[in-house]
């Protein structure tokens, strides 16, 4: 489902992937821990080719890319519509309600009429639990409502892959399960999620895979039950022991 071979970025001297490989099988959910600049953010941006890798191979679908070399326009716009991308600070376009927000990508990228994006918007609302909130403007919004109408958004261009970058860190912590639970549905209906995260919750609950990284590389990486409760690498054992 998702190849990674060689994945490296830098920006300017500062490296901050360094020769990653991973493989993500159809259907598994792989979140990643490690400390703040460990490249967990970087990896999942290189992933929706919001950042473009300076080497490396990536494959989603039937996407693949070779970043060595020049890589054309619409290969990363056909990458991205393989992917949804749910954002730390929802990123919402302020001046557009709800349904707005989640009917943009379908109508503006994918070229959807707006009455059929519309529609999808109005279900995926529902989805996760916005029904009675789709002529509401961000700003009369929780954060956590804002964070699911992300979801929503990011649902809309019917993804083979979700992404989430630490989806719940700017949520006040009553509103943080709201968001956690549309994740865990999502789960359950077998979507493909990377995810970000500092919830170690979540990880044991939800997670089929969990990877440590620090340093731009992969330390650790195994069942949530392996890496989060025995960790075999001494430097997973001591960003846990902080967490914890």
């Amino acid at each position: 489902m998702i190849s990674i071979k060689g994945l490296t970025k830098r920006f300017d001297d500062l490296e901050v992937l360094k020769g990653m490989s991973a493989e993500i099988n159809k259907g598994e959910v792989v979140v990643l821990v490690g400390p703040s600049g460990s490249g967990k953010t970087t990896f999942l941006r290189c992933l929706n080719a919001l950042e473009i890798p300076n080497e490396g191979v990536v494959s989603i679908g039937g996407t693949t890319i070779d970043f060595k070399g020049r890589v054309a326009k619409n290969e990363l716009l056909e990458m991205r519509r393989r992917t949804g991308m749910v954002f730390q600070s929802y990123n919402l376009f302020p001046h557009k309600t709800a349904l707005e927000n989640v009917m943009e990508g379908p109508v503006v990228v994918q070229g959807k009429s707006r009455e059929e994006a519309k529609a999808q918007a109005v279900k995926l609302l529902e989805k996760v639990g916005l029904g009675d909130k789709v002529d509401f403007y961000p700003y009369q919004l929780s954060g956590g409502q804002q964070q699911r109408v992300g979801i929503a958004r990011a649902l809309a261009i019917e993804p083979e892959v979700m992404l989430f970058d630490e989806p719940t860190s700017a949520l006040d912590p009553e509103l943080v399960a709201d968001v956690l639970a549309v994740m865990k549905e999502l789960a359950e209906e077998g979507m493909t999620m990377v995810v970000v995260t500092h919830e170690m919750r979540f990880a044991k609950d939800v997670a089929d895979r969990v990877i440590f990284m620090d340093g731009g590389h992969i330390l650790e990486e195994g069942p949530p039950e392996q890496v989060l409760d025995n960790p075999k690498n001494e430097r997973t054992r001591q960003f846990l022991n902080l967490i914890h």
